[in-house]
This record gives structure tokens, sequence and C-alpha cells, in this order.
């Protein structure tokens, strides 16, 4: 077996069973999970008519590159969305099934075996970062993401030898979990050091489309891209998918877009990999990102939530509106490990306790002390859950 694979940490869910699995949940409660973060909205019907009218191409293989009308149809999506002036669906877009296979498999081919190579990435992060950069033979580097700093990280603090060795720069705007989103210049600010250290920015824009109801969506890397003329979009690539968007977690579907010269060895990679999305989820998919109605409708059922959710907890924990996503990162008045389980056993709500999301750097967990607050449940759900921990929390 690969010896790399010795160097993985367990995955957060893994710890969260085993920090709880003594734990007995109040039996007279029912269970209400915030952890993890699967939208439970519905699916929109239109999607699901599309896949169920086009079973029959599951006797059809796929290609790789994915269809032609997919490719057209993101592309649109993303010169409306992002105010591009034009993007090449046939070189600078890639369906993927599911932006998490596509941030692990595009590290593997984008980075070259190095001992002292880095992947640079926020912390806390998605553990998807910190795996494809160990199975790649380099290491993670991390940028602590705390509330000195708006949640994103300091770039400028960041030393000159960190970006000579990064070969890759993972950011993920809106973040997970904290909900921020880096802003235009810092995104422009990020291109020129790619430029003049040589790496590649990949963005995790998983959440750019839960934002506020009738407000601009959080700006993306393509688009600083395009606002300085980067119409080739060099170094830079973007991951977005349909499962937060539109509901879809199950469809595994979404698309990777950028630099051509990097997409084309991607898709190389991709070929060899086994990966091509099944016909009948490309025209589900086509659907999903003709439409926006479902996405408007998504975003007034979030924004219930948050402000009915805020209005319970605001007086009673350190916890903010994030700019965008469907998390909350509030402190604990206690540590986050016990806070979990306490409110667990007493109250039967499941969270994730945020030292699970980042890792420790010189004595510093930017994740310890807070949990992470997935309001992907109904909303009384959500409500109820929100009263219970503040029952917790006064009786603490």
């Amino acid at each position: 077996m690969n010896h790399d694979l010795q160097l993985l940490q367990p995955y957060p869910f893994e710890k969260l069973r085993e920090l709880t699995g003594g734990v007995t949940p109040n039996p007279q409660l029912r269970p209400i999970s915030l952890s993890i973060g699967e939208p439970k909205h519905p699916s929109p019907q239109p999607v699901l008519d599309t896949l169920a009218a086009n079973l029959d191409k599951a006797a059809v293989y796929p290609t790789t590159l994915g269809l032609a009308e997919l490719r057209q149809g993101i592309a649109d999506w993303l010169c409306r969305r992002f105010a591009l002036q034009d993007i090449d669906p046939a070189s600078q877009i890639l369906p993927v099934n599911g932006t998490r296979e596509a941030l692990f498999s595009f590290v593997q081919a984008a980075v070259t075996r190095d001992p002292q190579g880095l992947v640079v990435s926020p912390n806390p992060f998605y553990q998807i970062y910190e795996g494809a950069a160990l199975l790649a033979g380099v290491q993670p580097h991390y940028l602590a993401c705390d509330a000195g700093n708006g949640f994103i990280p300091d770039f400028d603090k960041v030393p000159v030898d960190i970006w000579q060795r990064c070969q890759l720069l993972f950011i993920c705007t809106p973040g997970n979990p904290t909900g921020a989103v880096i802003p235009l210049d810092t995104l422009q600010q990020l291109i020129h050091l790619a430029d003049q250290y040589d790496f590649v920015i990949a963005s995790d824009e998983c959440y750019s489309e839960i934002h506020a109801p009738g407000q601009p969506g959080p700006v993306g890397l393509l688009q600083a891209c395009a606002a300085i003329g980067r119409h080739d979009y060099a170094r830079c690539v973007v991951f977005h998918s349909l499962s937060k968007r539109s509901n879809l977690p199950g469809l595994r579907s979404g698309f990777v877009a950028g630099d051509a010269q990097l997409l084309a060895p991607f898709l190389q990679y991709r070929t060899y990999h086994g990966c091509a999305m099944p016909v009948q989820t490309q025209l589900a998919s086509l659907t999903a990102w003709q439409d926006e109605t479902h996405v408007e409708e998504n975003r007034q059922q979030y924004q219930a939530k948050f402000d009915a959710v805020l209005d319970i907890l605001g007086d009673v924990m350190d916890v903010q509106r994030p700019d965008a996503g469907f998390y909350l990162w509030p402190r604990t008045p206690i540590d986050d490990e016990s806070f979990t389980r306490r409110l667990l056993a007493e109250q039967n709500v499941a969270v994730v306790p945020g030292r699970y999301l980042s890792r420790e750097v010189d004595g510093y967990n930017p994740g310890a002390g807070r949990i992470r607050l997935a309001l992907v449940a109904p909303l009384q759900d959500c409500i109820e859950a929100a009263q219970r921990i503040r029952t917790l929390i006064e009786s603490l």
C-alpha cells in the first residue's frame, strides 16, 4: 500500500464519533443535527424530471470532457454570474463529479512531487486540501483564519520562502466554516503573487450562491481576473458545485473552470482516472445551471434561519452573521469538545467542535473554542436547536 496513506488524519466526523461514542443523548428530546453540511431543502423538481426523463442514457458511455451543451450552459452561467466577457467552453470548463473529487484529483495532476513543495491552504479548511497535498508528495502549509483578520488569511504576513516553495494555493471563498468572503482587491493581490512566485490558485467557491437575498453575490477568482483584463485566467482555476446551490449533494455534479493550460493536462489525468459524469447527470445539471428561481428560494430559506437563530443566540454567544454560506461559527463558553459532548448529552443536538476542522500550528489552533453550526435542517428544527443551545449555555 501507498505509505503516504499513513499521513492522513481521521476525518472530522470520525473524530466526532469517537468524542461522542460514550454519550447517551437525552432521550426526552428528539435528535437535531447541525453537524454535517448536507442541504436538506428539496431538490429542484425540474432537475429531477430531466434526470428521470433521461435514464435511458445509462446505456451510453460518457466522455470525460462532457457534453458540449453542458459546458456551454456553464459558460453562460459564469458570464452572467461573474461578469465575465468570455470563457471558452471547449478549453476552459470541465464538468466533474462533485468538487470533492475534483479538488483532490486536481492537486494530483497540478503539483510536482517534492518534499520541500507546499500546498498552502486556509486554516480551518476542507480536509480534502490536506489529504490531496500529502498524497501528491508535497506538504500542507496552513494560514490561520481568525477574527483578527476577518476570518481570511493575512496574506501580507506570509514569509517569502513560503511563497517560493508554494506550488498551489487553496482559497475557499465563501469560507467553510467561517463564511468569510475574500474581497476583490485581495484576490487580485493573490493573482500578482502567483505570477511573481509561479504557483497555481485553486479557488473553492462551492458556497458562492448562498448569500443574502437580493444582494450581489460574492466576488469570484475568475471575476477578479476579468477585472484586470486577464481573460486567459492564467494560473487560476475555480471549483463550483450544485450540491449547495441547488440542494443536489447526491447528484455529484460540479465543474472546474479557468486556465486552459492547466485544464488540458487535468483532462488527460481524468481520462485515465475514469471519472466521467454520466450523461443523464449532465443533462440534469444543465437544467440546474439554467435556472435561478430555485436558487433565490434557497437563499430566502437560509436567510430566515439566520434571522431566527441569531435572534435566539446573539446575546448569549459570541456569534456573527457570516458573509455567505450556511454555517455559523460561534465561540463556546467552555472548550469546544466539552461543549459538543454536553450539548448532545443534555440537549440532543449534534454539532462539530471547531478544532476538528483545523490544525494546531506553533501551539495555536484557530478553530479551538468554536463550534460549527450547519443551518441545513428545517427552519423549526434550527429554531428548536438554537433554543436548546441557549438553555445549555444558561445552565453553565
